[in-house]
């Protein structure tokens, strides 16, 4: 897997207000905890590997940082609220409600990750870890205010099936070109 970001996440980043809080969900490496903080975000981070935890604290000291299992455990941010959230390649249905949720007023939910279609390239290919057509749309309709969704096959940075959204609490101030 890159290092290198998700173009999706750094096109709508500029959504995100300057200086708020951001939520790395299923961080990994660190990859966009890197581009958050330099884009003068207050991360925080989360995944249940502790080694991949440690390499994002090496790449982003002063990023929160927290092990905690997504799938099994309780939220780790009640009550919290983020200005921006970031997920990549991850998918466990039950969060989604919660996500949206911890958005503050004006957040941003930037998501991307794989949906039907992508066994054929590869893993994911459980439907467990797979989008259905329009779910990310169907998630948030009605409460964010969607301010871009593809979904679709793509050949970079490697050939897969995936779904693509940005959406808003509130309507958008700022569209990226």
């Amino acid at each position: 897997m890159s290092d290198a970001p998700s173009p999706w996440i750094r096109r709508f980043l500029p959504v995100a207000t300057a200086g708020g809080a951001a939520l790395d969900l299923a961080c990994g490496r660190g990859r966009h905890t890197v581009l958050l903080a330099e884009q003068g975000l207050r991360v925080t981070a989360v995944d249940r590997d502790g080694i991949a935890l440690a390499a994002a604290a090496a790449r982003v000291p002063s990023a929160e940082l927290l092990e905690a299992d997504l799938e099994g455990g309780p939220w780790p941010f009640a009550g919290r609220r983020f200005d921006v959230i970031v997920v990549a390649n991850y998918l466990h249905r039950p969060l989604l409600p919660l996500l949206i949720d911890s958005l503050s007023p004006g957040g941003a939910l930037i998501y991307e990750t794989f949906m039907v279609g992508n066994a054929r390239f590869g893993k994911p290919s459980s439907p467990q870890f797979l989008l259905r057509r329009d779910e990310l749309l169907d998630v948030v309709r009605g409460i964010l205010s969607v301010v871009a969704f593809e979904q679709g096959e793509v050949a970079t940075p490697r050939p897969a099936v995936v779904q693509r959204l940005c959406a808003i609490r509130g309507e958008p101030a700022l569209l990226p070109a």
